[in-house]
């Protein structure tokens, strides 16, 4: 048998690369200490995004330039974050046609820019818990609890659902404090901060309970009892709570903040949303 015999001094030329992986982590180490005490502290990352290099196709951008006013109310950064963002989404998800409604790429591109925009203040902003959209042309019948629904998160199957008809009325018709899309996407949000540890969704559990909170206090409630303003619906739980609120954070900004001025800062903490006017 050959023995081949190696002494340490063959790889001494190894250790500066060695100390630089060390102060590496370590530095790493104490940037994500110093990142998770300002979330906690300022209620928002330290930083949304590391990197942007994704653009959207001509034509994808086209359809939220001409149908999605949000958009068009960002800075030119923020643009960019966003189209980077919906790029991810769309090639991350699988979209399928259920029933009898043909897909297109509109369809797809307006799907993905309203959960874009539902967690555009977001450092995490994938959607974790979702890998398939399913769209239907109208109200389907749902397993879950054997009835006709619009929409539903479905976190077994890891599906967001989706009523074509009632998604495109719920984005088209922005001031009614009816959109589909936001609903559904806050509670695939909500489920996913139940799960997760990450910034997001420490300040997402953090503020949703300072907004269960302000329920609960007698002011607010007489409150609400006297203005109506929040559909009936609302109050089915505090998760439906949650995604209708939602839809009046992004729909009546300022109804909601001159109605219920901490409830719309809450919301405005929980979502990072410091953008478009909000």
């Amino acid at each position: 048998m050959l023995l081949i015999q190696t002494s340490d001094e063959n790889f001494t030329w190894l250790a500066p690369y060695a100390y630089l992986i060390v102060l590496l982590g370590f530095g790493f180490f104490l940037f994500r200490v110093f990142e998770n005490w300002y979330a906690d502290r300022y209620d928002r990352p330290f930083f949304r995004h590391y990197w942007v290099y994704r653009k959207l196709k001509p034509a994808q951008l086209s359809v939220i330039e001409n149908e999605f006013e949000f958009y068009s109310k960002l800075t030119k950064k923020e643009r960019l974050q966003f189209q980077h963002r919906l790029s991810r989404f769309l090639a991350e998800k699988k979209f399928i046609a259920r029933g009898e409604i043909v897909l297109t790429d509109r369809m797809k591109v307006l799907i993905g820019a309203v959960g874009c925009m539902v967690s555009f203040g977001r450092k995490n902003y994938e959607y974790d818990l979702i890998d398939y959209i399913l769209i239907y042309p109208e109200e389907f019948f749902s397993n879950i609890n054997d009835s006709y629904h619009k929409g539903e998160f479905n976190p077994r199957e890891r599906a967001l659902v989706l009523s074509w008809k009632h998604f495109e009325k719920g984005y088209k018709i922005s001031n009614d404090k009816l959109n589909l899309g936001i609903h559904e996407f806050m509670h695939a949000m909500q489920l996913e901060s139940k799960q997760s540890r990450d910034i997001d969704s420490n300040r997402f559990s953090k503020q949703f309970q300072n907004i269960l909170k302000q329920l609960t206090d007698d002011e607010v409630r007489a409150r609400l009892d006297e203005t109506k303003f929040f559909r009936n619906y609302a109050f089915t739980n505090q998760y439906e709570f949650m995604a209708v609120l939602a839809e009046y954070f992004f729909e009546a900004p300022e109804e909601l903040e001159n109605q219920f001025p901490v409830i719309y800062e809450a919301t405005q903490k929980l979502l990072n949303f410091r953008y478009a006017g909000y």
